[in-house]
């Protein structure tokens, strides 16, 4: 599991566009909220976005049962 602590608020959006792309149904809406919400988190721990998101999509899509 990462290092990078995540507020709640982050992990549900990503939690919501993971389960809305598994249904086939993720909106632009629900993405552009996700890579925001990434942005902001990243700048405001002084870290790369795509570091932030990759280690947020392994917490949300591979987190031990």
């Amino acid at each position: 599991m990462s290092d990078i602590e995540f507020p709640d608020t982050l992990i549900a959006l990503e939690r919501a566009a993971w389960e809305e792309l598994q249904a086939g149904r993720l909106t632009v809406a629900t993405a552009n909220a996700v890579q925001d919400a990434i942005t902001q988190h990243a700048e405001a721990a002084g870290m790369s976005r795509v570091e932030v998101e990759m280690a947020l999509k392994k917490a949300v899509r591979h987190a031990e049962g």
